[in-house]
């Protein structure tokens, strides 16, 4: 029996439109890092097969029949935690969105967006960040209310009890980065880019990291660390 290369990012795909799992496959596999393991045309049929096949990433349609992607996702963290979850979006779908977040969802991405954040937010869910599609973070952000001015002041208030390092690692979350790639942003090691990021949560109150990647996005710490 041929053993699996562990480089390879195992990718579990379900939607319930052929088309559109077909069009998944074939950008996320024009990566030679990343192979579809299994295809799932169902919420139920996408827990099976990550039981199954125990893939690193599973990209969800939100909208599928038997159970949809939301519930599958809870079901998924719940019985196969080390698989993270990718929501696949369409915009109208921002209530979805906001839901997912206390699911356990590690990113959120357009269906119609620009096929290399698909592969990027592959990458990085995988290796522990959080991936948030610009598109969709705006969404999400503007369902929270208020005027821009209003939120950015809001979250920047929030930040207030951070330290100097503690944003910079929030802002590398908010970009998407791992806790490997933000280690290697900032002269650490690993070990304590996860303490950081684990205090920040604690302070904030905040269960995941797509939590604090919203707020990072909120305040603007994401597009300058990206920048």
């Amino acid at each position: 029996m041929l053993e699996e290369d562990a480089s390879v990012i195992r990718v579990l795909l379900a939607d319930d439109e052929a088309m559109i799992r077909a069009g998944v496959r074939a950008i996320v596999q024009s990566d030679p890092e990343i192979e579809v393991v299994a295809e799932a045309a169902d919420g139920r049929e996408a827990v099976e097969l990550v039981l199954s096949h125990r893939p690193d990433v599973a990209l969800l349609d939100i909208r599928m029949p038997r159970m949809d992607g939301l519930a599958a996702t809870a079901e998924i963290r719940r019985v196969a935690p080390d698989t993270r979850v990718v929501i696949l979006t369409t915009f109208g779908e921002d209530s979805y969105i906001s839901q997912a977040l206390g699911d356990g969802a590690s990113g959120f991405l357009l269906k119609a967006g620009d096929p290399r954040e698909l592969v990027s937010g592959v990458h990085a869910v995988a290796e522990g960040g959080a991936y948030l599609s610009p598109q969709v973070a705006r969404q999400v952000i503007a369902q929270f209310g208020g005027g821009r001015a209003a939120r950015e002041a809001a979250a920047a208030e929030r930040l207030a009890g951070l330290t100097e390092r503690e944003r910079d690692v929030l802002a590398l979350v908010g970009a998407g980065l791992s806790n490997a790639d933000i280690a290697e942003r900032l002269f650490l090691v690993e070990g304590t880019v996860k303490s950081y990021v684990s205090a920040i949560l604690n302070r904030l109150g905040m269960k995941n990291r797509v939590q604090a990647a919203i707020l990072a996005h909120e305040a603007g710490l994401a597009g300058e660390a990206a920048s």
